[in-house]
């Protein structure tokens, strides 16, 4: 949000979702986040890595923000570090792909109904390989 912490990805995104848990909901003040996945070994920070803080919740992927701003960056998974979803608004022009389905469909809020956009719910978390393209 500030842009004292820039990165890059050097690679093709692999896929997005919206997620409609109540983590994201917290952490961003909206009702929906948007994800996409990155390729093992593609993001790394250009600027401002020492900006950087996260926060583990301990039963999901460590959360990234800019300690300056609070700007929410990415995600990674505790039990596999290279794996990072990066979140859509920290990405400067179009990222070439688009979100392909709604995951924690069961969280949305009723003042954030989820648009009939004819793409898949999930209840709760996308199990892997569920929906091509998908995040954790």
């Amino acid at each position: 949000m500030c842009g004292g912490v820039r990165f890059e990805v050097s690679e093709p995104l692999l896929g997005a979702v919206y997620c409609h848990c109540k983590r994201c909901q917290r952490r961003t003040g909206t009702g929906v986040a948007v994800t996409a996945l990155t390729s093992p070994g593609s993001f790394r920070y250009t600027a401002g890595a020492g900006l950087v803080r996260s926060w583990d919740p301990g039963d999901g992927w460590v959360k990234s923000f800019c300690t300056a701003c609070g700007g929410q960056l990415l995600a990674t998974d505790p039990d596999n570090p290279g794996m990072v979803a990066i979140r859509m608004g920290a990405l400067d022009g179009d990222p070439g792909i688009r979100p392909s389905a709604h995951q924690f469909s069961d969280y949305a809020p009723p003042w954030a109904p989820i648009p009939d956009d004819g793409l898949p719910r999930f209840p709760e978390r996308i199990e892997p390989g569920a929906v091509p393209g998908s995040v954790p």
